[in-house]
């Protein structure tokens, strides 16, 4: 009898999901009784034999292609769970809680390749759940949302992304706990104050944007004017329409002019950049994917791309920076991208 030809080739998920099985079995010193049933799986059906080996044959390239963004997703997701259990630890109730998780980091250090090729990652963003916990309104990857408050301002959420809000003794506070929002304040006579990144935004009458950032946060003015200071010791800057500072826990950049319709354009769909690292493009598309970006080459990450792209579509963003750039690209199960 001939194998069947690769071109008509099917190979289940069942299929894929045993050959992971045994490649996370076999990856580190089998014993024989391990090699010997992986041979009988191999032989176990001759007409699906063929269809079995080149499962395994992908799983392996798989996991080569997947070894080192699964180690450094795992080490993320290793620091988030230790700042989840931290939250929960203050919480009510929370000591009678936390005996029920396990030492996360070494499980996750052990498994990290496993557990992002057999998809946990879909919904594995430890990260997330802190961000979300205390949080009163969050927008899901590649969702915006608009909410009122009581006083009639409006906070938009771009993708992925959420904020706490609380009033009290006059004075309107808003936390920005992951990703961006545009903010449009009703004037009431009461100061409306945005944290983001250890820093804080003070509304002087205007329609701005916070995005955060790594270490701290951007603030842009669409109009009207902000004070935002980063830091106690740290100078407060004034913001009019059209002006944008960045700023981390050590300085706050000088004001710069730019074009606030053009930059704050997500809200319509598109996102615009300008000389950008191709980093924070990621990070911005990263936003409004389902799963996991993840960029592993360094010196590619600090490439600056200039273009305006559609938010919904994030693979033919990355399509077409890809045809600009030049980078390799990798995708496990639909849900995790590996660019390098």
């Amino acid at each position: 009898m001939t194998a069947p030809s690769d071109s008509n080739l099917m190979i289940t998920p069942q299929q894929h999901d045993a050959a992971l099985k045994w490649l996370s079995l076999l990856h580190d010193a089998p014993s024989a009784a391990d090699q010997a049933r992986f041979s009988r799986w191999l032989q176990a059906d001759p007409a699906h034999a063929h269809a079995h080996a080149k499962a395994y044959a992908q799983a392996q390239v798989m996991w080569q292609v997947s070894e080192e963004p699964a180690a450094k997703l795992a080490a993320e997701d290793s620091r988030a769970l230790e700042a989840l259990l931290q939250a929960m630890d203050a919480a009510p109730q929370a000591s009678r809680s936390r005996r029920c998780w396990p030492h996360w980091s070494a499980a996750l250090a052990m498994a990290a390749c496993l557990l992002l090729m057999i998809g946990i990652g879909m919904g594995w963003q430890p990260q997330r759940w802190i961000d979300d916990f205390g949080a009163d309104y969050v927008s899901a990857p590649g969702q915006l949302r608009t909410v009122t408050l009581a006083d009639q301002s409006r906070i938009t959420l771009d993708a992925d992304s959420a904020v706490a809000v609380h009033v009290a003794k006059g004075e309107r506070h808003v936390q920005l706990r992951r990703g961006a929002a545009f903010f449009d304040v009703t004037h009431t006579g009461e100061p409306f104050v945005v944290e983001g990144g250890r820093g804080e935004t003070q509304v002087l009458g205007t329609q701005f944007e916070v995005r955060l950032q790594p270490g701290g946060a951007r603030v842009t003015v669409l109009s009207g004017r902000v004070a935002v200071k980063a830091g106690a010791d740290l100078p407060q800057q004034i913001l009019t329409g059209g002006q944008r500072v960045s700023y981390d826990t050590s300085r706050t950049t000088a004001p710069q002019a730019v074009d606030s319709e053009n930059q704050l354009a997500w809200r319509q769909g598109w996102l615009n950049y300008y000389r950008t690292p191709l980093a924070d493009v990621i990070s911005d598309l990263s936003r409004y994917y389902p799963g996991r970006i993840v960029v592993l080459n360094e010196q590619l990450a600090a490439r600056k791309v200039s273009g305006s792209f559609p938010s919904n579509d994030p693979q033919a963003v990355l399509a077409a920076l890809k045809s600009v750039v030049g980078f390799e690209q990798y995708e496990a199960f639909g849900r995790v991208i590996v660019i390098r």
